[in-house]
């Protein structure tokens, strides 16, 4: 395989380093997003990641912003290469009971989960078509297949996300690109080492697998779904959840 150039957005969170780290071992050139380089200390991130040999690339872009994307497009395809792969990772959450919820919580949601799916696959879906070949994944949440307490805006925009996917699939199909959804349950990251150790138990007691997801869980079918071979598997949502939530 010719090195193909995977972009993953928001890749310096939890789940989004172990989607780098596996794409990079998996032959990928791996590029990602960060919207404060300073703040997210990218730099030292990259570096430890070099560290393992992994030699991950990154462009500052705020998802939620159309014309940023654009601007990050033409920085990435001149610096790596055409996209070949996309995985749209970047998201927020702004959890409040929505009679409780103000406008900006709701817009800023929507707008880093659900509209930056639009504003970064649309700077490469047509590349991809008229090359013949894409890989788009879009990380998606058990929440927005059940819903959740407090999470309107993020259930919204995760289901928003799946019928994206469905749509795009169909459309991108005839052209060789597939575009598909990881809908991960609750996982072992930052945020869920920040939930109280009650809350958290009573939600691992709610699993059937009996604990939480590992990020290797979710980037292990990431690099399943992108693979050169995986080109029938189009519009799927593949739920990664410890049989939290089961459907057909």
């Amino acid at each position: 395989m010719t090195e193909r150039v995977a972009l993953v957005t928001g890749g310096n969170g939890g789940i989004g380093t172990e989607i780098c780290r596996q794409l990079s071992s998996g032959g990928y050139r791996v590029v990602t997003t960060c919207v404060n380089p300073e703040a997210e200390g990218v730099e030292a991130w990259a570096a430890a990641l070099r560290e393992e040999g992994h030699d991950i690339g990154w462009v500052q872009c705020n998802v939620a912003d159309f014309d940023a994307c654009a601007r990050m497009a033409t920085e990435v395809e001149a610096e790596f290469g055409s996209v070949d792969v996309l995985v749209n990772v970047a998201g927020i959450t702004r959890d409040a009971f929505l009679h409780k919820m103000d406008a900006d919580n709701w817009r800023s949601v929507i707008d880093v989960n659900l509209n930056s799916a639009f504003n970064v696959t649309r700077q490469f879906v047509t590349g991809m078509r008229e090359r013949g070949f894409g890989r788009i994944v879009n990380i998606s949440s058990v929440n927005g297949q059940t819903g959740q307490f407090g999470q309107t805006n993020y259930s919204a925009a995760k289901a928003g996300m799946h019928g994206f996917t469905m749509a795009l699939a169909k459309e991108s199909a005839p052209k060789g690109v597939t575009v598909n959804t990881v809908s991960p349950g609750y996982v072992r990251t930052s945020m869920t080492d920040a939930i109280p150790d009650k809350v958290r138990e009573a939600i691992i007691g709610q699993i059937p697998a009996g604990r939480l997801g590992e990020p290797q869980d979710i980037a292990r079918a990431v690099a399943f779904l992108v693979a050169d071979e995986a080109g029938y598997i189009n519009g799927a949502n593949i739920p990664v959840n410890g049989a939290l939530f089961c459907s057909f």
